[in-house]
């Protein structure tokens, strides 16, 4: 295997015993299947390089694949257990761009480039369930998200909104927007507000300077609550760039399906959090720069985040937290990551990580 991997563009674990690996050269573009069990090495062609061509379903028993043929788009059911092909069929996307499993497995989610605001839901024998389309001539589609329960579809789009399908008619139940000014007094708006260590460094001996090191000159932060109305910082998207940054690009919902956390990339630093069970906004956390990543806690409606500084960000519905992450040197976290039980958290940088262990009601 050692020439192989020196053509490999993209290597993952698959839910089963088995390697895959995206490999790319001057003839040819496939996927190759390596088995950790019995050494067996399986190739699929024609995969489509687009934005999300390729997911497994949620119990790990079903891939579903992006493939491009003679100038038109198809897909590839096959079973994970031997790779064996179920299920091969034609797509009606002019320029396919991601696919994604229900987290029931029932339904696959597959959606156009954003030349063409179209979404379309496959059964697992292939069968179109249904066609929904937003608008036509404009910047379509940005990012896809199932609730947990398969109940809700979120579609963000480059209009800043936020369209919400059911999983019964498959349409639009409502559709949620992010106003620069907000006015909603059932929301509240979490602003950070920065500030220094009132302790000057004359004040300390030089032992002490040396013990607290970075930590003496980070700044620190915490969250006020603003009085409506509020206006939200906007960045004016180049026109002139390629893939400008506008439009919902970011959504997550919570393990129990009673919130949705989005981001507008026309907003950059705040993050909006909204109620599923009222269908209405419920809290926008504004930060001081960018926010990377923010992810929900799996086992309780808890969200983190983190802007590229030395702190994570915790928020859930009995308010916000700004948490100084304590290392030496300078350790900027640029994503976030929940264990399965919800009891640690790995911050991400660019060259290190940090492991956050939460502390329980036991143990306090």
């Amino acid at each position: 295997m050692e020439n192989v991997f020196a053509t490999i563009a993209t290597l993952l674990l698959t839910p089963h015993p088995q390697i895959w690996e995206m490999n790319t050269d001057r003839q040819k573009l496939r996927i190759t299947v390596w088995s950790l069990c019995t050494k067996s090495v399986s190739y699929i062609k024609y995969p489509k390089a687009c934005q999300k061509g390729l997911d497994f379903s949620r119990d790990g028993r079903y891939m579903a694949l992006a493939e491009r043929r003679d100038c038109k788009d198809y897909i590839s059911l096959f079973v994970c257990d031997d790779w064996q092909l179920l299920r091969h069929f034609e797509t009606e996307t002019q320029d396919l761009a991601g696919v994604e499993w229900s987290p029931n497995g029932c339904v696959l989610a597959v959606w156009d480039s954003c030349l063409e605001y179209k979404v379309l839901m496959y059964s697992l024998d292939g069968r179109l369930l249904s066609m929904y389309s937003a608008y036509e001539w404009s910047l379509g589609i940005k990012s896809v998200a199932w609730s947990p329960s398969s109940q809700f579809l979120a579609i963000g789009s480059y209009d800043e909104k936020v369209r919400i399908l059911n999983h019964i008619t498959w349409k639009q139940i409502t559709e949620f927007e992010h106003p620069a000014t907000i006015t909603n007094s059932k929301a509240v708006v979490y602003k950070e507000v920065e500030m220094r260590a009132a302790l000057g460094s004359e004040e300390l001996s030089i032992h002490q300077q040396l013990t607290m090191g970075s930590a003496l000159f980070s700044t620190q932060s915490r969250y006020e609550i603003c009085e409506l109305p509020v206006q939200v910082p906007v960045v004016k998207p180049d026109p002139d760039r390629a893939n400008p940054k506008m439009g919902v690009s970011t959504m997550a919902f919570s393990p129990d399906n009673r919130y949705l956390a989005t981001k507008n990339d026309n907003m950059p630093n705040s993050v909006w959090v909204w109620d599923m069970q009222k269908l209405r906004l419920l809290a926008v956390l504004e930060q001081v720069a960018a926010v990377r990543s923010f992810q929900w806690d799996p086992r309780r409606p808890r969200l983190a985040l983190c802007t590229g500084n030395a702190k994570v960000y915790l928020w859930s519905p009995a308010g916000c937290v700004s948490v100084q992450v304590p290392t030496e040197g300078s350790f900027q976290v640029l994503s976030v990551s929940w264990h399965c039980r919800g009891d640690s958290l790995i911050l991400l940088g660019k060259e290190q990580l940090c492991l956050c262990y939460m502390e329980t009601e036991g143990e306090k």
